[in-house]
């Protein structure tokens, strides 16, 4: 028997950051889970988690360069070096559910095998879909190892919502990774 406290937001975004910060936390010390990864655009969110997680691995990942215009890199340098200031690592590199797979959707306006798994975990939320996103981005970078418990936030267009207990894998091993607890999450998906 095991007995897990789950938080439920009754809506999606910003608002739910702190909170899914300090609960991913509290489940990360209670299961001596080091390894945090942690979605932020803009860098809000990661200097929060920074200054939570202190002693803790902590990745940050931000949009890939030209994920909103060409060129734009969203993450601003003040933040980033906030960021690594505080303790926690940038990642910056493309996303598994949105590369070349969303390059054929736009050109032959087809959806590729990337696309459907991404919006099938939407149909846990934005945020979960993150999650499981940024932990294979982080393991594919060499950030987190594979096959390990780790602690993975993400939200729905900001801030922070969701935050899952994952076991940790590489994209190209992504049926290896496995979604063990959900920590919390909006009840409303969008």
């Amino acid at each position: 028997m095991f007995d897990q406290e789950v938080l439920y937001f009754e809506t999606p975004g910003p608002q739910n950051t702190d909170l899914t910060l300090e609960f991913a936390k509290k489940r990360a010390q209670k299961l001596g889970i080091k390894d945090i990864v942690v979605a932020s655009t803009k860098g809000d969110t990661g200097i929060k988690a920074a200054k939570l997680f202190l002693g803790f691995n902590l990745i940050v990942v931000s949009h890939s360069t030209g994920f909103k215009e060409p060129n734009l890199q969203e993450l601003s340098q003040k933040n980033e070096e906030q960021i690594k200031k505080e303790g926690g690592k940038v990642l910056t590199c493309l996303h598994p559910f949105g590369g070349i797979g969303r390059a054929i959707r736009k050109r032959l306006d087809t959806y590729q095998t990337d696309e459907i798994i991404a919006y099938t975990l939407r149909t846990f939320g934005e945020g979960t879909k993150v999650a499981v996103e940024i932990c294979m981005m982080a393991c594919d970078a060499g950030l987190i190892p594979s096959k390990k418990d780790i602690i993975s936030i993400g939200g729905t267009k900001s801030g922070a919502d969701t935050a899952l207990l994952l076991k940790s894998a590489n994209t190209q091993s992504f049926f290896e990774l496995e979604i063990k607890e959900i920590i919390c999450k909006p009840r409303v998906c969008r």
